[in-house]
Formats: structure tokens, sequence, C-alpha cells
């Protein structure tokens, strides 16, 4: 049976859907190098994951409510594992990575060792437990990061290393939210801290707020230099994801001094 005939699996669709969530959608054409290595990975060609990736986007409520609808006929599977994912995220978070690793021939270990080395004294189910959470919250920075084209949304700042996928409602308060690209918002070093810290927040135009007790500081020297200037800026309005707006508000209510 040829490549263009082979029936897809429930787990290409789960490697397609990853990558969907990792990759800008202006930038789904068969020239991507990560759609080449997906398609390598899997035996297909990269016109059929941009397929797949634009049978995605046509459920995406994001393009739907633009009025671009991706590709048509997107099929019960492709609804079912973005389904899975909006009810379920850190399972087929964990799932889609697992795959992914054995595809390329190692382990989930090998393949996050950036940020799982100082796991492996642990052992059993507290292992498995960190590392299920350290690498869901390396593809939360992932897909928060994508979103924003790997810029801060505030300085446009473009350093990866000095950019943090910043949660909104954070990591601890709500499981179910963990993972949804709508709960994150690319920051750079200072002002992820102090939006974690409450120093900063976002009304629901997406402007941002100080707080008083950082005002209070208006007279030192920093405050002009790094906070008068993004006071009531706009986080970027072209973006897949934009923060949910009850998000913002639980921030302003729970965490915003």
């Amino acid at each position: 049976m040829s490549t263009k005939q082979r029936l897809w699996i429930r787990e290409e669709y789960i490697l397609a859907f990853n990558l969907y969530l990792k990759i800008e959608f202006g930038k789904t054409h068969t020239g991507n190098p990560k759609i080449i290595e997906l398609a390598e990975l899997i035996g297909r060609t990269p016109a059929s994951i941009v397929m797949r990736l634009g049978n995605f986007a046509s459920i995406d409520p994001y393009h739907q409510n633009r009025g671009v609808g991706g590709l048509k006929n997107a099929g019960v599977q492709t609804q079912l594992i973005w389904d899975e994912f909006f009810n379920n995220q850190e399972e087929l978070v964990f799932l889609s990575e697992q795959i992914l690793a054995e595809k390329e021939h190692q382990t989930i270990e090998q393949k996050y060792n950036d940020v799982l080395w100082d796991l492996k004294d642990l052992k059993g189910e507290t292992k498995i437990r960190a590392i299920k959470t350290r690498v869901n919250q390396s593809f939360f920075r992932q897909m928060v990061l994508t979103n924003y084209k790997s810029k801060c949304g505030l300085t446009g700042i473009d350093v990866p290393d000095l950019l943090f996928a910043s949660h909104i409602k954070p990591w601890a308060t709500d499981e179910k939210e963990r993972l949804n690209p709508e709960n994150g918002i690319c920051l750079s070093a200072l002002y992820d801290r102090a939006f974690d810290k409450g120093y900063l927040a976002f009304d629901d135009n997406y402007k941002v707020l100080i707080s008083q007790s950082l005002k209070s500081n208006i007279d030192k020297e920093y405050y002009p230099k790094y906070f008068a200037p993004i006071e009531n800026k706009s986080l970027p309005r072209e973006i897949k994801y934009p923060p949910k707006k009850e998000f913002l508000e639980f921030h302003r209510d729970v965490i915003f001094k």
C-alpha cells in the first residue's frame, strides 16, 4: 500500500496535533523544517502533515471566529483528539511527547534531559509524577512562546533565554487549565516576575495595570525606565490564543496587589 493510501492511526493524529500546538499557523507549509521532520519520523509526506494541520485549524475556534476555517472535512478522529486535549490536557500532552520521543529513538528522560537531569535519584511514582510535570511545563512554554512568536508581549524582546511562559492562573491553582494556552502570556524575565508577584496585571482589554505598591516607587530611578513605559500598554492583538478574560479577572482579584 502506498504512503498516500495508508490510513492515519491515532498516534499519528496525536503527533500532528502536538505539532499544531507548537507551530505558527502562517508557517504550516511543506518547506517548514518542523513539518519535514515529523513527516520523516512517521513515514508521511510533508504535504500530508500540512493537510492534517489544516484539519485541526478547521475546528480551532480561533480560526473559526476569524472566518479562516482551514481545511474542511476534518474528520471524527481530528475532533476526538481536539476534545481529548481540552478535556484532559496533561495526559494527552505527556502522551504526545512520549510518542514523539519513541519515534526519535530516545526515552522521554533523554529527550528532556535539560529539565529532568536533577530527578535521576528519585524513584517510583514520585519520579514519574515529577517527570510528567516537568515535560508538561516545558510543552506549555513551547506553546506560549509560539503563540507570541517568541517575543515578550510587552517589550518585543526575542531572546528565548530571556523569555518566560507566565501562567495567569498559577500552576498549583487550577489543574484543568495548567496547559491551556489561553492561560499563558510570554513575558521577559522582569515582567514575568512582576506579574507572578502581583505587581502587574492586565485589564479585560489586555492593557497593563500597575499596582499601587509598585507605584509608590515612582520617584526611584528604575520606575520611569522600566515600569512607566508599559502602563496601559496592550498585549499583541494578533495572537492565536489571547488570554482568557476570566483568568485575567482571577489574577486581578487574587494575585494583583
